[in-house]
């Protein structure tokens, strides 16, 4: 049997082939939605400072309408705006911590928080009696590689830092934080 035969009953021959035109174009699902959405995934990505233009090009939009909105995320605190020519944008970390650690308060009861910051500790005291140090940024991957495979090594450290921020993210959400959460202050009587 021939591969590239098509069997007989493959196409009957009176319908009608797809029009292709009508069709999205692939290309379609990266550029399509609004741009306000566009700059935010193309914001969220970037982690050094960017010119205008280039945020313009990766959310393919113009680069009026990208300024316009950097500095509308720049009053919301979304970015920062460095000065200078050409002005240029970053992401503010610290508020996208914020959006995370208000989320945890929001879904999350004192206990489960509490809770999930116990076993967040197991599991980073197992880390520190694993490697025999308080942090994964003290371990050498080429001599941790000695006793166990280099991939498994570097997993081990990769999931002990994430653990390490999120025990820090926890941390934040568990305290009394009056800017983060909606418990009344203290009132004397």
């Amino acid at each position: 049997m021939d591969l590239t035969d098509i069997p007989d009953d493959a196409y009957a021959g009176d319908e009608q082939a797809p029009d292709l035109d009508e069709l999205e174009p692939p290309g379609a699902l990266f550029t399509e939605g609004p741009v306000r959405e566009r700059l935010l995934d193309v914001i969220t990505g970037i982690r050094d400072p960017t010119k205008v233009a280039e945020i313009a090009e990766l959310a393919d939009c113009d680069t009026e309408t990208a300024r316009d909105y950097l500095e509308w995320f720049d009053e919301m605190g979304l970015v920062r705006r460095h000065g200078g020519r050409p002005v240029q944008y970053e992401r503010n970390d610290t508020y996208f911590e914020w959006r995370r650690v208000e989320r945890i308060r929001q879904e999350y009861t004192d206990e489960e928080i509490v809770d999930a910051l116990s076993d967040t500790f197991e599991q980073i005291e197992a880390y520190r009696e694993q490697f025999d140090t308080d942090s994964p940024n003290s371990v050498s991957l080429v001599e941790a590689s000695q006793e166990i495979p280099t991939e498994e090594a570097w997993e081990a450290l990769s999931e002990w830092e994430t653990l390490e921020r999120r025990a820090r993210v926890l941390d934040a959400a568990r305290r009394d934080h009056p800017s983060l959460g909606d418990k009344p202050d203290l009132v004397d009587v």
